[in-house]
C-alpha cells in the first residue's frame, strides 16, 4: 500500500442498528466484561458433527453461560429488544473501538465518546466519514450505476477498490465484505434488496448525490442512458417475437435450445404431435435423456393446468421422461402448482420474462455490442510511486 488511506478496516462489519443498540448498554460497563462475554463465547466452538445452535438466545444464554458473563448477555439480548444475538458482537466491538465511539476511563470502563453520541444522533458529517472509510459510499457508487445488481455483478468493481485502498487480498474477504456492507446498506434504507437483487433507493441516490456527487455524474449518465437503451431493446424483442409465425416461433426455441446444450432437437410436424412443438435430448451424466416441449407464442395468454396436463400426457408418445412449456405470456397458478405434482412427471415452466432472459443470455435474436469506457488506474499510480520509493527515487518536484 501507500501512503493513500486504507479504507474497508473492519471485519466482520455489523448493522449500524447493532451499534445504536450497544452503545447504551456498554456505557458504564467495564471493557474488561465484554471482552471476557466474547471470548467466552467463542471458546464454545462446538464441531462439525456437533454444531452449536446459536439462533435462540433465550436459551442458550441459561445454558452455557453464567455468572456476569451471563448476566452482560441478557442485557444485551434484552436491553436491544432482541436487536441483537450476543453471540455476534464481535463485529460491532471491533467497529466501536475503531471509530472511538467509545471512551475508557481510568476505572476501566467505557464511556460514550462526543463521536459515539454523534453517531447515535444520526449526525450526518459523522454517518458521512464513517461511511467513506469502510467503503459505503463506494458501494453506493457502483450501484447506482446500475439499475439492479446482484452481488457477483458489483464484486468486480468492488474487488478492484479493495485491492486499491483495502489490505484484503483474497476473492473470500472480497466476498465476505460486500456481503455484509451490502447487509448495512439493506438495514438503513438505503439499498432495496429483492430476492438476490439490489437496487439503491432513492433515499440512497439522495445520500450519495449530496456527500459524494463526484462519484457518479458522468459515469452514471453513460450507464443509466446504455441500461435505458437495453430496455428499449428487450421490448423490441418482446414485440418482433409476438409477430413471429408460430412455426418460426417454434424454430427460434430450437436454435434456444441448441445454444443452452440440448441436442437432436427437432421441430415436430404441424399436426399429429400430440400437442409437443419441439423434441430434444439431453445428458445427465452418463444419461441421455429425452425433453419434450410445447411453445406458445401469444404474448397476452396464460399457460393453464389444461394445457400443462396435456403435454404431460404426450410424454409417453416420445419416451420422454419430462416436459417443458414455454410461454411468450404467463403461467397460471393452478400450472405452477401441478408443475412439480409428487408422483407425476415434471414439466419447466418458462414465462415470457424468463424466455426473454434466455434469449438475451445466449444470443439468439440479438447482438451484443461492445462498448469502451476509459477510466483511470489509480491502482496504477499507487504502485509506480511505492517502487519508486523502494528505490529511493524522490517524489518531489524538482
Amino acid at each position: 500500500m501507500s501512503e493513500r488511506e486504507t479504507k474497508v478496516r473492519t471485519p466482520l462489519f455489523p448493522l449500524y442498528s447493532w451499534v445504536s443498540a450497544l452503545l447504551p448498554i456498554f456505557n458504564r460497563q467495564k471493557k474488561s466484561d465484554v471482552t471476557h462475554l466474547i471470548q467466552a463465547i467463542w471458546d464454545q466452538t462446538g464441531t462439525p458433527q456437533n454444531p452449536i445452535d446459536w439462533t435462540e438466545p433465550d436459551k442458550w444464554i441459561e445454558e452455557r453461560l453464567n455468572g456476569s458473563h451471563a448476566k452482560l448477555a441478557r442485557r444485551i439480548w434484552e436491553e436491544s429488544g432482541q436487536l441483537v444475538n450476543p453471540r455476534h458482537i464481535y463485529g460491532s466491538y471491533l467497529f466501536i473501538n475503531s471509530y472511538d465511539l467509545l471512551n475508557i476511563n481510568h476505572d476501566g470502563t467505557y464511556e460514550i465518546s462526543d463521536v459515539g453520541h454523534a453517531f447515535l444522533k444520526g449526525d450526518a458529517a459523522t454517518l458521512q466519514r464513517l461511511d467513506d472509510a469502510e467503503g459505503i459510499l463506494k458501494l453506493l457508487a457502483i450501484l447506482a450505476t446500475k439499475k439492479q445488481a446482484k452481488r457477483g455483478d458489483l464484486l468486480p468493481e468492488w474487488t478492484e477498490y479493495l485491492q486499491t485502498y483495502s489490505k484484503y487480498t483474497t476473492s473470500s474477504t472480497f466476498k465476505d465484505t460486500l456481503t455484509r456492507r451490502m447487509a448495512n446498506l439493506v438495514d438503513r434504507k438505503l439499498v432495496n434488496r429483492e430476492g438476490n437483487a439490489y437496487d439503491i433507493t432513492e433515499t440512497g441516490l439522495r445520500y450519495l448525490n449530496k456527500v459524494a456527487p463526484a462519484e457518479i455524474d458522468a459515469k452514471r449518465d453513460v450507464l443509466v442512458a446504455m441500461d435505458q437503451y437495453n430496455t428499449i431493446q428487450r421490448e423490441a424483442l418482446r414485440e418482433s417475437l409476438s409477430s413471429m409465425h408460430p412455426y418460426q416461433f417454434e424454430h427460434l426455441i430450437r436454435e434456444l435450445l441448441e445454444a443452452i446444450g440440448y441436442e437432436d432437437v427437432t421441430v415436430t410436424k404441424e399436426s399429429g404431435d400430440k400437442g409437443v412443438d419441439v423434441v430434444a435430448t439431453v445428458q445427465f451424466g452418463i444419461t441421455t435423456i429425452t425433453e419434450v416441449v410445447q411453445v406458445k407464442r401469444t404474448p397476452k395468454s396464460s399457460i393453464g393446468r389444461p394445457i400443462l396436463d396435456q403435454l404431460r400426457g404426450a410424454l409417453p408418445y416420445h419416451h420422454a421422461i419430462r416436459g417443458t412449456l414455454i410461454t411468450l405470456g404467463t403461467v397460471s397458478k393452478g400450472a405452477k402448482d401441478a408443475a412439480l405434482f409428487p408422483g407425476a412427471a415434471p414439466i419447466t415452466l418458462i414465462d415470457g420474462d424468463m424466455l426473454l432472459d434466455m434469449l438475451i443470455e445466449h444470443e439468439v435474436g440479438i447482438k451484443r455490442r461492445e462498448i469502451t469506457m476509459f477510466e483511470v488506474d489509480v491502482g496504477y499510480f499507487d504502485r509506480l510511486a511505492q517502487e519508486k520509493s523502494r528505490e529511493g527515487i524522490p517524489l518531489t518536484d524538482a
